[in-house]
């Protein structure tokens, strides 16, 4: 590594990296409804991996997805078996 730091607990939006979750969020919008956590759901999920020691730079260390798009699927579980 070139001397980057990796902010832990932070979600890509607080990263600075904003090309990614852009692409994160063009692929969220393309699923569909019955199959898309609802909004107070979908920030519910957020808020518990706000506060998760396995979320580093963005990315879960558990399972390396990225939980803004995980937890937008209705059927999707967190590894951790928080949500």
């Amino acid at each position: 590594m070139s001397g980057e730091r990796f902010c832990r607990r932070c979600f890509l939006i607080e990263s600075g990296r904003e090309d990614t979750l852009k692409s994160i969020k063009e692929h969220i919008e393309k699923i569909p409804p019955r199959e898309k956590s609802g909004g107070e759901e979908y920030n519910r999920r957020l808020a518990v991996c706000s506060g998760c020691e396995s979320l580093v730079g963005g990315v879960c260390l558990k399972c390396g997805c990225y939980p803004e798009f995980r937890a937008a699927f209705i059927r999707q579980k967190c590894p951790c078996k928080k949500w």
